[in-house]
């Protein structure tokens, strides 16, 4: 394993470095300090989640391009949410909602890094000291965010966080992937995800509180399916052009929550998470044309969870470390 490091850019007058983790087959990986993003995974001399080559498009981006969401990942209803008893009001960034840990979330931030290199896998944690004032939610936060690559092909984002007082934690990684040659279009990607209902969402996209049922519609990738094919599907059931939800998922760490594939060169990424929620989009994250070319995954507890009892816990106490861990294994069959 190799880790090597060059100056990506400048961010506010600070020195953005990116980093590239490679494995034994020359595989590797690419992360970044600005954002503690995820900005490359090639195999095989074929990149397989899309990317920019130059900070500054990443300074620019209103997609979160492979960046670290936090502290909390989706949307919060009207900016506010209950933590330990007691109403909170957060920073609102996209109407009145608060969206990805609002205007001044991990995304926004440059952060610390530290190297580890092993025999078989490799380490790049970036850290930081999140202050209450910086970002407008109850409590200073120490924040740990671990990108690991080994000689197996498997990506491990590890997210960890202590707090001084009671507070949130949802964080993510908003990776989009294709994994088709060229990368133009999603004409041959496969989608399968461990899901048997989605989230209702409002017309601005935060969650009802309800449950809707796959079975039957363009939305169920429980047996794997064509992602063209469920688009054409989703047009002709709901007249919507776009994949855009929030699945609940039953999360492990042994059997994957959704699989990516590609079925002109059988590659495939398979992803594990503990957490209930994956959130899938398509996008072109370049521009706003169509077809689409990228399909994002985000996973993580289903969003706006304080609001809706059933969502799950994402508290983070004083006093308590809390771990999320999301791994990526990519493979050929």
């Amino acid at each position: 394993m190799q880790i090597t490091a060059d100056l990506f850019g400048q961010h506010d007058g600070q020195d953005v470095h990116r980093y590239t983790i490679t494995n034994a087959a020359g595989n590797f990986i690419q992360v970044s300090e600005l954002g503690a993003t995820w900005t490359n995974f090639n195999v095989n001399d074929h990149p397989l989640i899309v990317h920019f080559d130059k900070l500054s498009d990443y300074e620019t981006t209103a997609s979160c391009l492979g960046m670290s969401i936090g502290r909390v990942a989706g949307r919060i209803t009207k900016a506010q949410a209950p933590i330990d008893g007691k109403e909170y009001h957060f920073e609102a960034n996209e109407n009145d909602n608060t969206l990805h840990g609002g205007p001044h979330g991990f995304a926004s931030f440059v952060w610390h890094a530290e190297q580890s290199i092993r025999d078989h896998d490799a380490s790049v944690t970036f850290s930081r000291n999140i202050a209450s004032t910086e970002d407008h939610f109850p409590g200073d936060l120490d924040v740990r965010i671990t990108y690991t690559f080994n000689d197996d092909n498997d990506v491990t984002i590890n997210f960890s966080a202590a707090s001084t007082a009671a507070t949130l934690f949802n964080p993510t990684c908003h990776v989009y992937w294709n994994l088709t040659e060229g990368q133009k279009s999603l004409k041959d990607q496969l989608l399968k995800i461990n899901s048997s209902r989605r989230l209702d969402l409002a017309s601005d996209k935060v969650p009802t509180g309800k449950f809707t049922e796959l079975a039957g519609t363009g939305y169920d990738f429980s047996k794997g399916r064509d992602v063209p094919d469920a688009l054409a599907d989703i047009k002709s059931q709901y007249n919507k052009d776009e994949i855009d939800d929030i699945y609940e998922v039953k999360g492990s760490a042994t059997e994957p929550i959704a699989v990516l594939s590609d079925k002109s060169s059988k590659r495939h990424v398979a992803i594990y998470s503990e957490r209930n929620g994956l959130v899938v989009f398509t996008s072109n994250p370049f521009d706003d044309s169509k077809p689409y070319n990228a399909l994002a995954t985000e996973a993580q507890t289903l969003p706006d969870a304080p609001n809706h009892e059933d969502f799950g816990d994402i508290s983070l106490n004083p006093g308590e470390l809390k771990s999320y861990s999301i791994k990526y294994h990519y493979y050929e069959e």
